[in-house]
């Protein structure tokens, strides 16, 4: 799995190709975010989820930054709904009747339903929808140099992304509304001491810790059972009661509970050796899977 497009590149992060590493890569612009950069994104994680070789995912940027936000050359228009609806009829993103649908949604709404499980490593400044678009990654890491910044009550504009559906539940209310009410860029000290990144790390030292997170995941479990682990966590995060939770843990325990990777992770662990789990999520996902009805636009 090679290129994925202009502006976004996947490659291979181990030479077992269990890893995939997604970089956004558009350095002399600290990787600003355009139409072109989303649709490689949705077209770099379809390709991804359908790979049953890839266990894991490392979204990161090239350069001295992650992601500086929304590419702002058209001045004052960059967030005019008129000339933002007339882009997205051109790149086919609109809803219904030509309502306009923001693209760092579409990317983050993609983000939540992978299959695998996303790890982000934040090297540098990560503002607007360089914050946002980390939201539905299930681990940030971040290099000491990072600044975040939540910025768009100073563009006069408001959150993006979902983002009023993610980082609530990523780091509580309060401290979400701190960071969006202010729009104030942060460092990295600041993100971690507010949940929104698990641990800070020496520029140079930060992709190889995210690999090595990636591999105690790859060499270690079941791919299906963490597809499924991945969507039952996020999308109870949205359950009113944990009833909810609990009818879908309960055909999902017996269903992999009778599986062959049941089997597999019992003796391997009775033999003291590696499992080699054998089922894939391209073809042996339980019956019960999906248990949600997707949400439309319209």
């Amino acid at each position: 799995m090679g290129t994925a497009g202009e502006l976004v590149t996947i490659a291979a992060g181990d030479e077992a190709g269990r890893v995939r590493v997604i970089t956004l890569d558009r350095p002399d612009k600290l990787n600003a975010f355009t139409g072109t950069m989303m649709f490689e994104l949705l077209q770099a994680f379809d390709l991804i989820d359908a790979d049953d070789d890839v266990r894991v995912v490392v979204v990161t940027g090239r350069g001295r930054g992650f992601c500086a936000g929304a590419d702002l050359s058209s001045g004052g228009d960059t967030f005019n709904s008129d000339e933002r609806r007339e882009q997205a009829q051109k790149l086919g993103i609109t809803g219904r009747d030509g309502a306009h649908r923001d693209g760092g949604g579409l990317v983050t709404l993609r983000m939540f339903r992978s299959l695998k499980p996303v790890i982000g490593a934040i090297n540098g400044p990560a503002v607007g929808i360089g914050a946002t678009m980390t939201l539905p990654m299930d681990v940030r890491l971040a290099s000491e140099t990072a600044r975040f910044g939540f910025v768009f009550t100073r563009r006069g504009i408001v959150p993006e992304a979902a983002s009023g559906w993610f980082l609530p539940r990523v780091v509580g209310i309060s401290q979400a509304m701190e960071w969006v009410a202010t729009g104030r860029v942060f460092d990295a000290a600041e993100a971690l001491d507010g949940g929104l990144v698990r641990s800070l790390h020496a520029p140079d030292e930060l992709l190889p810790a995210a690999y090595a997170l990636a591999h105690e995941i790859a060499d270690n479990t079941s791919p299906v059972s963490v597809a499924l682990a991945r969507q039952m966590m996020w999308r109870g995060l949205g359950a009113d009661d944990p009833m909810e939770a609990h009818k879908v843990d309960s055909p999902a325990i017996a269903s992999r509970g009778a599986s062959a990777d049941a089997v597999e992770g019992v003796m391997s662990f009775l033999e003291k050796r590696d499992a080699v789990f054998p089922l894939r999520v391209s073809s042996d996902m339980p019956d019960l899977f999906p248990w949600w009805e997707e949400r439309s636009f319209d």
